[in-house]
C-alpha cells in the first residue's frame, strides 16, 4: 500500500501528526522502532526500570559514540557499550513521553527571540525562531486539551500571555508541605506558581484518571492518566503502526522522498512508500538517519547540501538539588504532612526567568520542586554511606536507613535554563562503530557553554535559600555540563535561510519538498521549560500545514 503519510518515530513530534490527519481520513503510518505497550504492560517494578534496560535498547546490540570536548579543546572518545553510557530515552511506541513526569511549561515570548532580546554571546549559535509565541499560542491550548493539562494559572511577573483563563484540568491533589513552601517563599518575595502537569486527576478523555502512585518520571503511566503520545493520540486514532520497525534509510529523487527501508524484529528488510514523510525519531536519531541516507543528490546525507544537518545540538542546561525536612523540627501535624503517601508537590519558580547581573541582562530559567522518587532502590542507596562518605554494612545500615526513610523525606529542585548551540556540540556519523543491524551508529560531539553553567547556578542558589528557609538539612546543589539524554533538541534547525538551517519555517526540508521534520530537531534553542509541551504544540501545527498541502 502506499501511504498519504509515513511518519518514522512515535513520540510528541511525530503522533500529532498522525492523530490529526489519520482522523481526517488520510492513510497514515507510523514505523515505531521499540514495541508496542499498554497501559495493562507497566508496572512499578523498581529493578526493572532501576536496574535493567527494560525501556531502552541493549547497548551491546545499539550503541552512541561520545566524543567529549573539553574547555581547553581536547576531545575523548567512548564507546557507549564499555562505559555505559546511554542516550536512549524511551523506544517504545509513544516514544520517551511515556516515561516522562509530564511538567510542562510553556516557552515565553523572550525565548522566541534570544538573539535580538539578550544579544550576542561569544562562541554560541544564537538566532532567533522564524515564529514567534502567537503562532503556537491556539496549539499550546490544543494541547491542553486533547492532551489533558491540569493546573492552576497564577499571575506573576514572567507569566506568558493565554486565550484561555485557566487550565482545562483542576490541580492534581498535592502535600501538605506545598503550604509550607508557599509561605517561605512569600516572605522571602519570591512567587510561587502551581506546577502544570500533563496528567489527568480523573477519568476523561477516554483515559482513567492519576492513581497517586508517585511513580510518573522513568515510569509508564498504568492508568493512561498521564499524556503520552501512545495513550492521549495514537491510542486514539485510526493511523497503522508498525512497532519493532527501525528506519536505517530513505530514498530520494533530487527533490523527494521516495521511500522507506527498515528491519522488521526478524531484520527482515522492507519499504514503505508515500506522498509524505515526516521523521520523528528523537533529535540524535533524526540527524543520524539523513546522514546515513546519502545518495548521488544529497552526498552528504539528506537534505544536507548546506551541511547543517546534525549541527547545533542542543540539551537543557541546569542541574538538580536537594535537602532533608526531618520530623525533629516539626510538629505532629507536620510530620503527618510531611509523610502523606503518593501526593504532589507541583510548585515552581519562574522569578528569575530574567534578571540582571553585573548591568547584564541575563535570560534565566525555570525551577521545578519535587519530592524524591517514590521508586525505594533509589531512596534506598541515598542512604549507603555515613558522614564521612564511607560506605556502611550491616546494623548501622539498616539502623540510618529504617529512619531516614520513616522520620524524613528528601525534597528536590531541577533547574532548567538554556543549554546555548555552538559549534562543538552535534551529531556526526562515527566511521567505526555499527549497531546490530550492521548500520553506522551516531556520534554525539558534546560540548556545553560556560554561559550555561552560570546562569544554572544563579538559579540554583535561589532554590537553596529556599530550602534553608524551610528547615531543610543535607543540602547538595549540582549544576554541571553534563547532559540530560531525555531533554535533547536541535540538530534539524528551521529558519529562514537555506544556507543556515535544514527547515524552513514549517519544518519541512529546504531541499525536499515532501520531508518534514518535527521532533526536537527543529528547535534552535530551547528556552528554559522541558521541551515536550512546544514540541506537541509545533507538531500539531504542522499537521495543519501538511493538511493543508494534502487538500491541493
Amino acid at each position: 500500500m502506499k501511504y498519504d503519510i509515513c511518519i518514522v518515530g512515535s513520540g510528541a513530534g511525530g503522533a500529532p501528526i498522525a492523530y490529526e490527519l489519520s482522523n481526517a481520513g488520510y492513510k497514515v503510518v507510523v514505523l515505531e522502532k521499540g514495541p508496542n505497550y499498554r497501559e495493562e504492560d507497566f508496572s512499578k517494578d523498581e529493578v526493572a526500570v532501576s536496574r535493567r534496560d527494560l525501556y531502552t535498547p541493549l547497548l551491546k546490540d545499539e550503541r552512541h559514540v561520545i566524543n567529549d570536548r573539553e574547555e581547553d579543546g581536547s576531545v575523548t572518545r567512548y564507546d557507549g557499550k564499555e562505559y555505559s553510557w546511554s542516550f536512549w530515552n524511551g523506544s517504545m511506541v509513544g516514544g520517551s513521553s511515556n516515561l516522562m513526569s509530564g511538567y510542562f511549561h510553556r516557552m515565553k515570548p523572550d525565548d522566541f527571540r534570544l538573539k535580538s532580546k539578550y544579544g550576542k554571546i561569544d562562541g554560541a549559535n544564537i538566532v532567533d525562531w522564524p515564529i514567534n509565541y502567537d503562532d503556537l499560542e491556539s496549539y499550546y491550548t490544543k494541547v491542553e486539551e486533547v492532551i489533558g493539562v491540569s493546573g492552576n494559572t497564577v499571575k506573576h511577573k514572567f507569566s506568558e500571555p493565554r486565550t484561555t483563563k485557566n487550565f482545562p484540568y483542576q490541580m492534581l491533589e498535592v502535600s501538605g508541605v506545598t503550604k509550607w513552601f508557599d509561605s517561605t517563599c512569600e516572605s522571602l518575595g519570591y512567587e510561587s506558581i502551581p506546577t502544570p502537569r500533563a496528567i489527568l486527576p480523573h477519568s476523561a478523555l477516554d483515559r482513567k484518571g492519576c492513581s497517586y502512585s508517585n511513580f510518573c518520571g522513568s515510569y509508564g503511566c498504568s492508568t493512561g492518566a498521564k499524556g503520552s503520545a501512545r495513550a492521549a493520540l495514537l491510542q486514539m486514532c485510526d493511523a497503522k503502526i508498525i512497532s519493532d520497525a527501525f528506519v536505517f534509510k530513505l530514498d530520494s529523487t533530487k527533490s523527494k522522498i521516495t521511500k522507506a527501508h527498515y528491519y522488521d524484529k526478524e531484520l527482515k528488510h522492507k519499504t514503505i512508500e508515500a506522498k509524505i514523510f515526516v521523521v520523528a525519531a528523537q533529535a540524535i536519531e533524526s540527524s543520524r538517519l539523513l546522514l546515513n541516507s546519502k545518495n548521488e543528490y544529497f552526498v552528504n546525507g539528506l537534505a544536507n547540501n548546506s551541511g547543517q544537518v546534525g549541527k547545533n545540538l542542543i540539551f537543557s542546561a541546569g542541574g538538580i538539588g536537594q535537602g532533608r525536612i526531618r520530623f525533629e523540627k516539626l510538629t505532629k501535624e507536620q510530620q503527618r504532612e510531611l509523610m502523606q503517601p503518593g501526593l504532589f508537590f507541583n510548585r515552581s519558580l519562574q522569578a528569575w526567568y530574567e534578571f540582571k547581573a553585573k548591568d547584564k541582562k541575563y535570560k534565566g530559567g525555570t525551577i521545578d520542586f519535587l519530592f524524591e522518587h517514590a521508586n525505594i532502590i533509589s531512596r534506598a542507596t541515598r542512604e549507603m554511606y555515613d558522614e564521612n562518605g564511607e560506605l556502611m554494612w550491616g546494623k548501622k545500615l539498616q539502623k540510618k536507613m529504617h529512619k531516614n526513610l520513616t522520620t524524613s523525606r528528601v525534597l528536590t529542585f531541577e533547574v532548567f535554563n538554556d543549554w546555548l548551540p555552538t559549534d562543538y556540540c552535534n551529531v556526526t556519523i562515527d566511521d567505526k562503530a555499527k549497531d546490530k543491524f550492521g548500520v553506522n551508529v551516531g556520534a554525539i560531539n558534546l560540548y556545553s557553554h560556560p554561559h550555561d553553567i552560570e546562569v544554572g547556578n544563579h538559579l540554583a542558589k535561589k532554590a537553596k535559600r529556599v530550602l534553608e528557609e524551610m528547615g531543610a538539612e543535607e543540602i547538595s546543589v549540582s549544576i554541571s555540563s553534563a547532559p540530560p539524554p531525555n531533554l535533547v533538541a536541535g540538530g534539524c534547525r528551521f529558519g529562514n535561510n537555506p544556507k543556515t538551517s535544514v527547515l524552513d519555517l514549517n519544518c519541512k526540508a529546504h531541499e525536499l519538498s515532501n520531508l518534514y521534520v518535527t521532533d526536537g530537531s527543529f528547535m534552535p534553542t530551547g528556552g528554559s521549560v522541558p521541551y515536550t509541551w512546544t514540541i506537541y504544540a509545533n507538531s500539531f501545527r504542522v499537521a495543519d500545514v501538511i493538511m493543508d498541502e494534502l487538500k491541493v
